[in-house]
């Protein structure tokens, strides 16, 4: 071997080396225009205070929600996430349980649905991707006991197929089915059983871009890295590949469904709300709740600043566009504007927070038990492309490959797309009052005092558990309530619960 082979090897391997620090660095480095929407970070001392004035004082979001209607109400996807809280509030408002009707593959197994009032709200199983099965489920009588009500229907439609890690065109029908399929289903059946007001879960994903974080050297950050999501239609990409994922382009091909089904001629009124970014809270969100559970969670992504939503925040927004939606029916001023068929963003209180703030909250709460170790992007940004590469194949081959399961079939280029970039989600039409078009949106709940909240709900969920632990045909109630919640093979039409049994305030 020459010389001048042997000086290319190391001075390749410090371009590498160099190329990856940059990448690195274009990722964790904030920009300054993302710093704009969050200028400040959480402290240590203004968690606690937080925290010590939701346990001296609970909150209390009774006050906040609209008003008893004594209407009737299916809930899709009723017994999931946020599903389960519609549920929840239209019982904390007045509704009589027997007026509500949960639709889902699954009946509730959260411990706040077990019990009270929840526990009489009719269940009925169905699947959405059949549209028989939800006409069965819309056949089923309602209580002989309820109170009659001749003052209409209202479908809540949460249900959703969220495979976010999936990108390639090949894959969209594993999404397709529940999300476009069964809302397409859903709104058919609401129509034929009289239906009046339907209102859908959307997401603040959809107008989210790919971001090539592969950036040239001559590159700070990736022209995408930052990014102001709003609601406006001309803002949602046209072209699959432009969305980040599988999940955001099927949810907008719904949403659109949705929209164009709004008739005020024929008294059906749609609306869809996009909850941004992530929602969370307790009752088994996909943020919060698995950060808690796992214990050690290593990241990369503390400096990223994005919205997020508290699931309280989240069912009060179903409400009030209800709401509004009921009061364009009666309401004789024209001059208010029509806020059917429409898309509204929505998000929690104050500015978008870091990763690094939750972090810090979730760690700060549980003494420490939480942890956050820091990891380099740039090596599993090429991870999650070999693995994307190894998922596609093992689609097409899979009697010859293995199928990626735990943590590591979620590491794929579109968590990157999603959870890498800083995004502020613009909800301030929907904070707009009804007279200017907006839904009069004021969110109860601040991120810092969801989060608090959170933790408050896992550590006594967490205490309940270990004050009644006792062996059970040699197993402990931990390792029984593992094998309770282990998935399904049956797709989830909510998002699964990272863990269970948390009380409701």
């Amino acid at each position: 071997m020459s010389l001048l082979a042997l000086l290319c090897i190391p001075i390749a391997l410090f371009l590498l080396c160099f190329y990856f620090w940059h990448v690195n660095r274009g990722i964790t480095k904030v920009p300054s225009s993302a710093l704009a929407f969050s200028p400040l970070r959480f402290t240590v001392a203004g968690i606690e205070e937080a925290a010590g004035r939701l346990a001296s004082k609970p909150f209390d979001a009774v006050p906040h929600l609209p008003p008893a209607t004594g209407r009737r109400y299916v809930v899709i996807g009723g017994s999931g996430f946020l599903g389960g809280w519609i549920v929840l509030h239209l019982l904390m408002r007045g509704e009589d349980p027997r007026n509500i009707r949960i639709i889902d593959i699954r009946r509730p197994i959260r411990k706040d649905m077990l019990s009270g009032k929840a526990a009489q709200v009719p269940f009925v199983a169905a699947d959405v991707r059949d549209a028989d099965s939800l006409r069965a489920a819309f056949a089923v009588d309602w209580p002989s006991n309820s109170e009659r009500s001749d003052k209409g229907i209202t479908v809540f439609h949460t249900a959703a197929s969220i495979r976010f890690y999936e990108r390639h065109e090949s894959l969209v029908p594993r999404s397709f089915a529940v999300n476009v399929d069964g809302t397409r289903n859903s709104l058919t059946v609401s129509r034929e059983y009289g239906v009046d007001l339907f209102v859908f879960t959307s997401s603040a994903s959809i107008p989210v871009r790919r971001t090539r974080h592969w950036i040239w050297p001559w590159q700070r950050h990736a022209e995408t890295l930052v990014q102001i999501v709003n609601d406006t239609i001309s803002n949602v990409p046209r072209k699959h590949n432009d969305f980040f994922s599988n999940y955001a382009y099927t949810k907008s091909l719904a949403e659109e469904l949705v929209r164009g089904s709004d008739s005020p001629g024929e008294g059906f009124r749609t609306g869809c709300l996009r909850p941004g970014n992530a929602i969370f809270g307790p009752g088994g969100d996909l943020v919060a709740g698995p950060y808690l559970a796992r214990g050690t969670n290593p990241s990369w992504t503390a400096p990223i600043i994005q919205s997020f939503t508290y699931v309280e925040n989240a069912s009060y927004a179903h409400l009030l566009y209800e709401q509004r939606l009921l009061e364009s029916r009666t309401r004789a001023d024209s001059l208010y504007p029509d806020i059917g068929g429409q898309a509204f963003c929505i998000t929690d209180q104050g500015n978008a927070i870091s990763y690094g703030d939750l972090y810090l909250t979730l760690s700060t709460l549980t003494k420490g038990k939480t942890r956050f170790p820091l990891l380099p992007p740039a090596p599993f940004l090429l991870l999650a492309r070999i693995l994307e590469l190894y998922y596609i194949a093992q689609t097409r081959l899979p009697r010859v490959l293995p199928p990626l399961t735990g943590d590591i079939l979620e590491l794929q280029p579109s968590v990157f797309n999603l959870a890498t970039i800083h995004m502020k989600v613009d909800d301030s039409r929907a904070r707009l009052p009804p007279q200017e078009g907006g839904l009069g949106y004021n969110p109860p709940w601040t991120t810092l005092e969801g989060l608090c909240q959170v933790v408050n709900d896992y550590l006594k969920d967490a205490k309940e558990l270990q004050e009644h632990q006792s062996p059970a045909n040699g197993q402990s109630v931990e390792s029984l309530s593992a094998e309770d919640n282990k998935p399904s093979d049956i797709v989830h039409l909510s998002p699964p619960q990272a863990f269970s049994g948390l009380k409701h305030r």
